[in-house]
């Protein structure tokens, strides 16, 4: 998500010292304190930058925590959580501490370490966007036409009503969501989108009371069991298949490459801080929330994809019309927070292809273009990827661990401005430590697992 024409990312040629007129006037303060007004007088409210801020952070990962919950048990789940909330919160802190008139994420890491720093955090925001935008995708196309778990099917909304036919295949879907998508993905100014962030947020809150509804419905009608507390070893092949929620976990929470841009909209830094942490706390409820009751309805049978699990064979004996309220108002969440995550994704990838360009709002025809291809790229990924878990669990322990954690505690280390105290670097030592560590076991129990059940499924085939 970017601000007005601003490129997302900056080089020397879109740099803090060569910066347009234009791009000058949406520059952040330089750092004179707290709260220092804005250069370009920004008038958003904080109540707008929670609601900006909460949508970026409340995407498909939160279909993914009660699978989360599945693996850890509901208290270690929770407990990873707020642990990451408090770590995203830290992170966001330093970034915003060590801007210094620079307007993007990227610019920042230009200012710490260089341009090879700033064009390796553009790269990694790309293929970040890239895992979560086809995520989104791929569960629109869950919902409405249905997903595959091992040997148990779950029909989508359009095969429940109408049957299986060619219009409600996956691939079908996907072109009709994509032109339900193409209004919103083509508006030039993320300002634009602030009413369809307030929507989305509310339809995630819908979301969690439904659930709520369903659960304690199905708690009364005995149809519910208590879900674990702690972890079933004998469920896991290996105690590091744990480490493979983490990322699941800290994907939910990346939004740092939006910091920027919603700042430059507020006119105290101060003011960006409470938001964030506004919304990490109201964000960090509805995940705990959310996870809880759907693996209290649907227990071990949990999917990655949650949503998937809302179909006939639900099992919790509500009434259909209720299980697919859950999955269309989740959906149409997905659907109202896409544009904003393609948005910060366009002028990203724009400015790794065009560097120097003029603003790409400015181009017209380079931003049809830009954005015709990335849909189709993204339709092309939607298609070829069958889980989001995978995409979680290999997006989450690479990319998305290193925007959220690593990079920002390099930059406290790094301290080009001398202004880092002890602790803030004993703290950012310990996020790049926690992030390498873990991500390095999922990575490792990714690899592993997939190899165990390669070699499971050719024994099978021999016999």
């Amino acid at each position: 998500m970017v601000s007005k024409n601003l490129p997302f990312s900056a080089t020397p040629s879109a740099g803090r010292d060569t910066a347009t007129p234009e791009r000058a006037a949406l520059l952040l303060p330089e750092h004179a304190g707290d709260d220092a007004p804005s250069c370009g007088g920004g008038s958003a409210s904080v109540l707008g930058a929670v609601f900006n801020v909460s949508t970026s952070v409340v995407g498909a990962g939160i279909m993914s925590i009660p699978a989360a919950m599945r693996v850890l048990g509901v208290a270690p789940a929770v407990a990873l959580i707020a642990g990451v909330a408090v770590l995203a919160n830290a992170a966001v802190d330093f970034m915003l501490r060590y801007t210094r008139g620079a307007p993007s994420y990227a610019a920042l890491m230009d200012d710490a370490f260089g341009r090879a720093g700033a064009k390796l955090l553009n790269v990694f925001v790309a293929f970040n966007g890239f895992g979560t935008l086809t995520v989104y995708l791929i569960i629109i196309g869950d919902v409405m036409s249905g997903a595959a778990s091992g040997e148990e099917a779950h029909a989508g909304v359009l095969q429940e009503l109408f049957g299986r036919h060619w219009w409600t295949s996956w691939e079908v879907v996907l072109v009709a969501a994509a032109a339900i998508l193409l209004p919103l993905v083509l508006r030039k100014r993320v300002d634009s989108l602030r009413f369809t962030s307030a929507i989305s947020i509310l339809l995630a809150v819908v979301f969690m009371l439904i659930s709520l509804g369903i659960a304690l419905y199905a708690l009364f009608k005995g149809t519910a069991t208590m879900p674990r507390m702690l972890p079933d070893f004998s469920r896991l092949s290996s105690p590091f298949e744990l480490f493979t929620a983490v990322p699941v976990i800290v994907l939910a929470f990346t939004f740092h490459f939006n910091v920027h841009p919603i700042r430059a909209e507020l006119s105290k830094t101060s003011d960006m801080k409470t938001a964030v942490r506004i919304s990490l706390v109201l964000c960090a409820a509805i995940y705990a929330a959310v996870g809880f009751f759907g693996y209290l309805l649907f227990g071990d049978a949990t999917m990655a994809d949650v949503l998937a699990n809302f179909d006939r064979s639900s099992g919790a004996g509500v009434p259909q019309a209720l299980n697919d309220a859950a999955r269309l108002s989740y959906a149409l969440h997905l659907v109202l927070v896409f544009p904003l995550l393609l948005f910060s994704l366009r002028v990203n990838v724009d400015e790794l292809l065009f560097p120097g360009r003029r603003p790409l709002a400015a181009d017209t025809r380079r931003f049809v273009s830009l954005t015709a291809v990335l849909m189709a790229v993204l339709y092309a990924l939607a298609i070829a990827i069958p889980s989001i878990w995978t995409l979680f669990e290999y997006s989450g322990s690479t990319f998305a661990v290193t925007i959220s954690l690593i990079f920002p505690g390099a930059i406290v280390l790094k301290d080009v401005h001398g202004i880092a105290k002890r602790k803030d670097k004993a703290l950012a030592a310990m996020m790049i430590i926690l992030a390498v560590v873990t991500s390095s076991i999922a990575i490792a129990s990714n690899i592993m697992s997939s190899i165990s059940d390669k070699v499971r499924g050719g024994h099978v085939a021999s016999r």
